[in-house]
């Protein structure tokens, strides 16, 4: 397995988010990610967002990885490898029932951490 670095903590919910916060392509919203020093991130889905209902009702946890398919070998595939944004690669995995986020990024120059992370 590749070494893995801490990312983010997705927690879905059902309250209203900030418009600014949208992402039109994935139907969702997305917050609180650059703000806060531990890297949670609130996600609201629309009606008809395509992702996973695991994705959508129970909070994942998210790794960079050096090497994403390599990550990838033997696991419980939820989300194949796609590329929600310029310079970065994702998919989810199921690990003893949860959903994690594997992120691989092009570049150091492609990654984004919270402005005052208290990691990394």
């Amino acid at each position: 397995m590749s070494r893995l670095i801490y990312h983010h903590l997705g927690i879905p919910t059902k309250r209203k988010l900030p418009e600014k916060d949208y992402v039109q392509h994935l139907k969702l919203y997305a917050s609180g990610f650059e703000e806060s020093p531990y890297g949670i991130e609130w996600m609201n889905f629309d009606d008809d967002c395509k992702l996973p209902d695991l994705v959508k009702s129970v909070p994942h946890i998210a790794f960079v990885v050096d090497n994403l398919m390599e990550a990838l070998k033997e696991k419980d595939i939820l989300i194949e490898p796609n590329s929600p944004s310029k310079g970065i690669t994702v998919a989810f995995i199921v690990e003893n029932g949860a959903p994690v986020e594997l992120l691989q990024f092009d570049s150091p120059e492609d990654e984004f951490w919270p402005e005052k992370a208290l990691y990394r």
